[in-house]
C-alpha cells in the first residue's frame, strides 16, 4: 500500500472549491460607518443583481437560484438604509449609492460584471456609467425600471405630479406599513380576480419592506421620482437587455423603459405583455430565460 501524506495545514489553493463558496454572505464597508450586506454565490462571470424599493436582495431569490445553477457568480447585496445594510441618516442621493456599489465592485475585484438593476435599482446602474465610465462592467440590464424620468416638468409631460409623490410621503409617515400592504397588491397585480401569489408570500415581502428604515424609505422615494436621468443615457456603451411589464401600474412603461429603449443605442427591448411591476416573481421563468440568453450572447 501506497504511503499517504495528509497536510494538516491546507492552503485555500489545496482545497477543491472556489473561494466565493466560503464567504457566502458578508459585510463590505463602502464608506464611515456604513457597512452592506453582501451575498455572493457561484462561480463564472460576475452578475450584479440590484433590488427595488423598498425591499431588499431577498426579491431575486429565484433569479439567484437559477443563475448560479447556470454558471454565473450572482452577487446580492442590500442598498444602505434597507434590509441588513447600515441605516445612515444620509447618502441617498443617486451619487452616494452608487459609490456604494462602485465600492463593492472594487474590492471585490469584479471585472467583466454584469449590472441588473430593477425598479430604482435601474438608477444605479445608469449612474454608475456616467458617475464612473462604466468601469469594469460588461453588459447591463434594466428590470421594470425607473429609468429615465418619473416627474413630471414642461419637457416631460407624461410624468408624474409632483404632488403623487407628496402624498406618497405623507401615507408612509402616518402608516408605512399600512402603505406597504396596499402598494404591495399593486405591485404584483394583486385584485379580485386576479391573485399571481399567495397571501403568505406577499406577506413576506411586506416583512421584507418593514425592515427598511423609515428615513432611507422616504429620501429614496425622492431620490427616484425626481432624479432625471435622461442625459446620462448616452453614457451607456455596453449591450443592454431592457425589460418591462405592459401592466405596471407602479412605473408605466410608456414613461420609462419604452423611452429608454429609444435613447440608449444598443439595447435589446422586451415588453412582458400583461405582466405587473414585480415580475421577478409572476414571470420569473420568463425573466429567468431571457436574463440567461442575454448573459450567454
Amino acid at each position: 500500500m501506497e504511503n499517504s501524506v495528509i497536510n494538516a495545514n491546507p492552503t485555500l489553493r489545496d482545497l477543491d472549491f472556489d473561494i466565493h463558496q466560503l464567504n457566502t454572505d458578508k459585510f463590505i464597508e463602502t464608506a464611515k460607518n456604513v457597512k452592506l450586506y453582501v451575498k455572493d454565490y457561484g462561480k463564472g462571470k460576475p452578475v450584479i443583481l440590484i433590488h427595488g424599493w423598498p425591499l431588499s436582495n431577498e426579491m431575486w431569490e429565484y433569479q439567484v437560484e437559477y443563475l448560479v445553477k447556470n454558471n454565473y457568480r450572482v452577487i446580492a447585496y442590500d442598498r444602505r438604509g434597507f434590509g441588513k445594510s447600515s441605516q445612515p441618516w444620509e447618502g441617498y442621493d443617486y451619487d452616494t449609492l452608487t459609490d456604494d456599489l462602485s465600492e463593492i465592485i472594487n474590492q471585490l475585484e469584479l471585472e467583466n460584471v454584469t449590472l441588473v438593476g430593477f425598479s430604482m435599482g435601474g438608477g444605479e446602474v445608469v449612474r454608475y456609467f456616467s458617475r464612473y465610465q462604466g468601469k469594469g462592467v460588461a453588459k447591463a440590464a434594466l428590470i421594470s425600471s425607473i429609468i429615465p424620468f418619473l416627474l413630471k416638468t414642461e419637457d416631460n409631460p407624461d410624468g408624474h405630479p409632483r404632488e403623487k409623490s407628496e402624498t406618497t410621503a405623507a401615507a408612509i409617515k402616518e402608516d408605512r406599513i399600512g402603505f406597504v400592504d396596499n402598494f404591495g397588491k399593486t405591485f404584483f397585480g394583486v385584485n379580485i380576480i386576479n391573485k399571481p401569489l399567495s397571501t403568505a408570500l406577499l406577506e413576506y415581502y411586506r416583512m421584507l419592506c418593514s425592515f427598511a428604515s423609515p428615513h432611507a424609505t422616504l429620501k429614496c422615494a425622492e431620490s427616484f421620482s425626481f432624479t432625471d436621468f435622461r442625459d446620462e443615457l448616452s453614457t451607456i456603451t455596453v449591450p443592454t437587455l431592457i425589460i418591462h411589464g405592459n401592466d405596471d401600474k407602479i412605473v408605466p412603461i410608456d414613461l420609462t423603459s419604452k423611452k429608454a429603449s429609444e435613447a440608449i443605442a444598443n439595447n435589446t427591448y422586451i415588453v412582458y405583455e400583461g405582466a405587473p411591476h414585480g415580475l421577478f416573481y409572476t414571470d420569473r421563468d420568463k425573466l429567468n430565460e431571457d436574463l440567461l440568453e442575454f448573459l450567454n450572447s
